[in-house]
């Protein structure tokens, strides 16, 4: 994935040209190969289940289906295409660091080597498979390049430097977790234990009259909220003065000037509490609904549906879908982008054995503590009381998207040491012609899996459990590092490889190599 700069004898700068096997950094490549399996690991389940409950565990499983799908979402979910992120950020220093050594330009080519990326994303969303990423780190490669240009005004270049992008990626990410931490330290002040069991119990409630409306169907449910209404609300009869003062005097009297004060202080359009909780409760109805529904058509769709009729529904999903791709590209990728940088222009990854002093620590606490907090958030997500408590659920949100972060730097940290030893390096080594096709064993993985699950192929879909699923990623596994090793021997590229190059240089690359 890398790229450099062809110079001549004379030192004069020639066109960009891709980076020959002998100028690659091998851990890289390495990282890349190891990163994709994980992908596949965690991708895997999401051909036979609907991208609409994307992110949620299947409560259902049981036995060795519990277990490998426990363990996935323990080890793998969120971690790998947050490490192909920081290897992407690698990439991205490596080919401008080169561009500044010969002294060419970059913005132009890297923008085309993006919008390439871009298409082939979005062509892979729409005709393969709608859980593409690529589009994404496109996305942010793009914002990526961005802010490398602005720090080429006089006013930023203080800021263009390794020191200045680790505090800024590792500032950009820490936001929302110190956001969320000073969050529950106030809660936690102002809230006491009488607040947090009437909060428990109004959850509880709440939940239970969504539940029990979600079984009625939708006229029924209408004919309900119309029928409670008209108790809830007063008649002309019982607004007329003589019912207030049928009461004891004193009390007649309160009544009416407390009514008085009421309709003084509330404008007409106001909800009560009890219309608004029961909008309330008829929205999360309606958001339900619809999400079963979607999950619904999904289903059929891909379980039944000719290619065509599933490729026209992964367009309007792609559609959907990528009116969030620069909250995701900026919030997640572009910051940890950024540490990629990092760790390309510090030296840390040119030089892996001299910088043991920060990959060893990096280690130790990435895998230690990144399993702490991963645990613990996966034992609060997964316990049934986060089904009414959106408390426990942000609490062990929080927790497990920590855990991916802090556990992708263990993995990094982990294979980059091991790659500094002579028996890692035989291991490790054997993944990196599977990284150098990084990009066509991803599409790959997405042509078999939806020709083996959806209905216009074999037609598995929903059929294969999570344990088998397993068994399946490893025999793709063992089938691409064995195609990597046979091509690479014969060619310079992967295929999808080569077709990027080629755009991005708008000519023609060679692709065999010479005898």
């Amino acid at each position: 994935m890398n790229e450099s700069i062809a110079t001549s004898p004379a030192g004069e700068s020639r066109n960009l040209a891709p980076v020959d096997s002998n100028e690659r950094i091998g851990v890289l490549d390495a990282l890349r190969g190891f990163a994709l399996i994980g992908i596949l690991l965690m991708n895997v389940e999401w051909f036979g289940r609907a991208l609409a409950t994307l992110g949620t565990f299947d409560t259902t499983l049981t036995g060795l289906d519990h277990a490998a799908g426990w363990l996935v979402r323990c080890f793998i979910e969120g971690k790998f295409y947050k490490l192909f992120a920081l290897l992407f950020g690698m990439g991205f220093a490596v080919m401008l660091l080169r561009a500044r050594e010969t002294g060419r330009p970059f913005g132009a080519w890297f923008t085309r080597r993006m919008l390439v990326l871009l298409a082939i994303g979005l062509l892979h969303m729409v005709f393969l498979w709608g859980g593409d990423i690529l589009h994404d780190y496109a996305f942010a490669g793009l914002v990526m390049l961005g802010y490398v240009l602005l720090l080429q005004k006089p006013k930023f270049q203080r800021f263009d430097n390794p020191r200045s992008m680790l505090k800024l990626g590792l500032g950009w990410l820490s936001v929302p977790f110190v956001a969320s931490a000073l969050a529950a330290l106030v809660y936690g002040v102002v809230s006491s234990n009488a607040d947090l069991n009437e909060s428990w119990l109004d959850e509880q409630d709440f939940i239970a009259q969504v539940e029990e409306r979600l079984l009625l169907p939708p006229a029924e449910e209408a004919d309900d909220e119309v029928a409670e209404l008209s108790l809830a609300e007063p008649t002309v009869a019982d607004e007329e003065p003589r019912d207030v003062l049928a009461l004891e005097p004193s009390t007649g009297a309160a009544i009416a000037e407390q009514q008085d004060a009421n309709d003084s202080a509330a404008p007409d359009d106001e909800l009560s509490d009890e219309e608004a909780r029961d909008e309330a409760i008829s929205a999360e109805v309606d958001r339900r609904r619809e999400s079963d529904d979607k999950n619904a058509r999904e289903l059929e769709v891909f379980a039944n549906g000719d290619y065509w009729a599933v490729t026209a529904y992964r367009f309007e999903d792609t559609l959907e879908r990528i009116r969030f791709t620069p909250f995701f590209a900026l919030t997640i990728l572009f910051p940890v982008f950024l540490l990629g940088y990092w760790l390309i222009a510090s030296g840390a990854m040119k030089k892996p054995a001299e910088h043991r002093w920060l990959f060893k620590p990096m280690a130790w606490i990435g895998i230690v503590f990144g399993l702490f907090f991963t645990v613990a958030g996966l034992s609060v997500i997964q316990h049934p009381a986060t089904d009414s408590s959106g408390l426990l659920m942000g609490t062990g949100q929080t927790l497990f998207f920590l855990g991916q972060y802090v556990l992708s730097a263990g993995y990094l940290a982990v294979v980059v040491l091991w790659f500094c030893t002579d028996r890692g390096a035989r291991w490790l080594g054997a993944l990196a012609p599977m990284g150098r096709m990084a990009l066509t064993n991803y599409i790959m993985q997405s042509l078999i899996l939806t020709s083996l699950f959806y209905g216009y192929g074999a037609g598995y879909f929903g059929e294969v459990s999570r344990a088998p699923q397993m068994l399946l990623a490893a025999a793709i596994i063992a089938f691409q590092l064995f195609a990597s090793h046979w091509w690479l021997r014969r060619f310079r590229f992967g295929p999808l490889e080569w077709l990027w190059r080629s755009l991005t240089y708008l000519s023609l690359q060679p692709l065999r190599r010479m005898p």
